[in-house]
C-alpha cells in the first residue's frame, strides 16, 4: 500500500505541474495575441489605416473640390436684456449669416422678421453665465444656426458668424 500511495503522491505533483504549465502556456499565447492585436490596431489608428500617400505627380481626390466664394448677409444689430436676477444685463450682438450663393440671400430676405423674432426670443432666455468662454459662444452659434434653418426652411444657412458680442 505504501508503494501505491508513494506512486500516487509522486504522480500528483507532476500531473498538477503539467496542468499549470498548460494554463501558463495558454495565458501566455493569449496575451501575445492580444498584444499583437493591440499593436496592429495602434499602427492603423496612428498611421491613418495604412493608406499610402498619392504619388508626387498625382493630386489627391480631395483637391478636386472646387472652392466657391462665400456670400455673407448681415443682420441688423440686436440689443436684448438677458435673463438675470438683480442688476439688468444687456447683450449687444451683430451677426452675419454665411450662405451658399446670392440667390440664397434673396430667398431668406422675406423671412428676416421671422429670423429676428427667433433670435430675440432665444437670446432673452440666456443668462450671462451661458455666454462665458468659447464653449458658451460655440453653443450659442450652433443653437442660432439650428433656429435660423428652421425659420427659413427650405432655404439653408451655412453658418452664423459673430461680428460683435458685448455683454454689459
Amino acid at each position: 500500500m505504501t508503494a501505491d500511495a508513494d506512486a500516487a503522491e509522486a504522480g500528483a505533483p507532476e500531473e498538477g505541474a503539467g496542468r499549470s504549465k498548460k494554463k501558463l502556456l495558454i495565458f501566455g499565447v493569449a496575451g501575445l495575441v492580444l498584444l499583437a492585436t493591440a499593436g496592429v490596431g495602434g499602427y492603423y489608428f496612428f498611421t491613418g489605416g495604412g493608406e499610402s500617400a498619392a504619388p508626387d505627380g498625382a493630386a489627391a481626390p480631395d483637391a478636386a473640390v472646387e472652392q466657391r466664394p462665400a456670400v455673407f448677409f448681415d443682420l441688423p444689430e440686436m440689443t436684448v436684456n438677458l435673463s438675470s436676477e438683480g442688476r439688468a444685463t444687456y447683450l449687444r450682438v451683430r451677426i452675419s449669416l454665411e450662405v451658399s450663393d446670392r440667390d440664397m440671400v434673396q430667398k431668406i430676405e422675406p423671412y428676416l422678421p421671422r429670423i429676428l423674432d427667433a433670435f430675440q426670443v432665444y437670446l432673452r432666455e440666456l443668462r450671462p453665465a451661458d455666454l462665458e468662454g468659447s464653449s458658451g459662444l460655440f453653443r450659442l452659434k450652433e443653437e442660432l444656426l439650428r433656429r435660423i434653418n428652421t425659420a427659413v426652411y427650405p432655404a439653408r444657412i451655412e453658418g452664423v458668424l459673430f461680428k460683435e458680442i458685448l455683454v454689459q
